[in-house]
């Protein structure tokens, strides 16, 4: 290389690179030590560890196909040192010196980007980080208040004149916690990482229509429930599924006029060939299928086409996204949802969720004794949250010990006389981890059972923490958690 060539290839604004036939970088200059860094410094560096899998070639094959078909320009993807991925306009020119073919490939315009790119993902990673500790701060206080309402709603009398109140308490709550899970979904970078398990989809019909129950007034709606109980074992995230299907029977609510019945099922069905159900195409195999029916006044034929539609809807005030999320949560998990009204009203919504041909196991529903007399460590960093569970677990007959830290749980488990049945623990917590308080109580106590929450995170393997209780919960949920972890 000439001097004048040096002096232009040091001087250019944007990152130019002298590389042999193997990809081999072997010379770059300042604006390309800038935007990649230690990756095109180092000696031997390789083009393929700035070149980005999106690209449609690997690094040495683009290089010999560039010798058979030059290209005056063309757009390549390149990892910058910041992070992130972005794709440039890149010239390569061939020649040849000694005997030796030598490429100098240059990114055409200056990269005064390189440095914004990590400013960007710099101020990108403080508001993720931002939104994770408001969502995990905003679930505690609502899993304590959810857990104070419910508790006293259900001691309550139905005529009692503060029951109302404590209904909308209950409702806003409820309302600030979807708020809280999408500020956590978009927090969390890894998307992936909540696992779907094998659930119990009885078990979410009985309480959402508990939920219900509670809330109306006596004599609106007379519900139905049609649970079969060999149900088949499908795989579902318990939360999503359960907002899923609170939003289909609100919808049948809305649409019981004054009284009527609404009737929630439950049942296997197996395939041996194509099916299809309104616009749902069913392959051959095995399913479960929950059903939402109402007496109201049915959906008009001319609607019935569109109500799937995001921003579509015939209600006032109404954003119309209620059945689009439904039909978004159910085909995210590999199902489909189907309606149909008859012409004389009424109308049913039927969830096909993929499943296996093994039962699920029974737990019992929410009718069952939801008192005991086993002894309960709750462990979390919220002391708000312990004595909301101290609270209610002891309502209840439990005998409950609490501890705000990992290392006095261990203290307790340690030394506790009898054994601890059941240790609820926060996954989050400072100093030692939800997880490594598991580790040590299976070491500790290999008889205790184990129930594991959060706000945020879940549990590694859901087959090794089945007993799972999302934040915010009800004194429900968490009676009803505490009953199937100890049967």
């Amino acid at each position: 290389m000439k001097p004048s060539d040096l002096f232009v290839f040091e001087s250019a604004g944007w990152p130019v690179f002298l590389l042999d036939e193997s990809g081999t970088v072997l010379r770059a200059n300042a604006a390309a030590g800038k935007a990649f860094g230690p990756a095109v410094e180092a000696p031997g560096s390789q083009l393929a560890a700035i070149w980005a899998a999106e690209n449609a070639q690997p690094a040495g094959a683009y290089l010999a196909h560039w010798m058979q078909t030059p290209a005056p320009t063309v757009t390549l993807k390149f990892k910058w040192k910041a992070g992130g991925i972005s794709a440039h306009t890149v010239s390569i020119c061939s020649f040849k010196q000694d005997e030796q073919r030598f490429f100098l490939l240059q990114m055409l315009g200056e990269i005064a980007n390189a440095d914004a790119i990590a400013a960007q993902k710099q101020k990108l990673d403080c508001a993720l980080q931002l939104a994770r500790t408001v969502s995990l701060d905003f679930n505690n206080a609502l899993t304590s208040i959810l857990g104070h309402t419910s508790l006293i709603l259900g001691k309550l009398e139905r005529d009692n004149p503060w029951r109302a109140s404590l209904i909308e308490v209950e409702k806003s709550a409820e309302k600030a916690a979807e708020i809280s899970n999408d500020l956590a979904t978009f927090s969390r970078q890894e998307k992936e990482a909540r696992a779907q398990a094998s659930g119990n989809l009885n078990e979410l019909v009985e309480r959402c229509a508990e939920s219900f129950k509670r809330n109306l007034p006596p004599g609106q709606v007379k519900w139905v429930l049609n649970a079969e109980r060999r149900l088949f074992l499908a795989k579902f995230d318990e939360a999503k599924m359960l907002q899923a299907l609170m939003k289909i029977v609100e919808n049948s609510v809305e649409a019981i006029v004054e009284t009527g019945q609404i009737t929630l099922q439950t049942r296997n069905v197996e395939l041996k060939e194509p099916t299809q159900d309104r616009g749902v195409q069913l392959l051959p195999g095995n399913y479960v299928c929950l059903e939402v029916s109402d007496t109201g006044k049915g959906i008009e034929p001319d609607v019935l086409p569109r109500v799937f539609e995001p921003f579509f809807t015939t209600k006032r005030n109404h954003r119309g996204l209620g059945l689009a999320w439904v039909y978004g949560i159910v085909t995210n998990h590999g199902g489909g949802v189907a309606i149909s009204s008859g012409p004389s009203g009424g109308a049913s919504v039927r969830v096909y969720l993929p499943a296996e041909k093994k039962l699920v196991r029974e737990t019992g529903g929410s009718g069952q004794d939801l008192t005991g007399t086993q002894t309960i460590l709750i462990v979390d960093d919220e002391d708000l949250l312990l004595t909301m569970g101290q609270m209610i677990l002891s309502a209840y007959g439990y005998k409950v010990l609490t501890a705000n830290s990992g290392q006095k749980a261990v203290e307790i488990l340690s030394k506790y006389n009898p054994r601890v049945d059941l240790l609820i623990t926060d996954l989050v917590m400072p100093v030692m981890s939800g997880r490594e308080l598991m580790e040590q109580a299976r070491k500790l106590s290999p008889s205790t059972r184990i129930v594991c929450t959060s706000g945020y995170a879940w549990p590694v393997s859901r087959e090794e923490d089945p007993a799972y209780l999302q934040k915010p919960f009800t004194s429900q949920d968490l009676l009803l958690k505490v009953k199937q972890a100890l049967s």
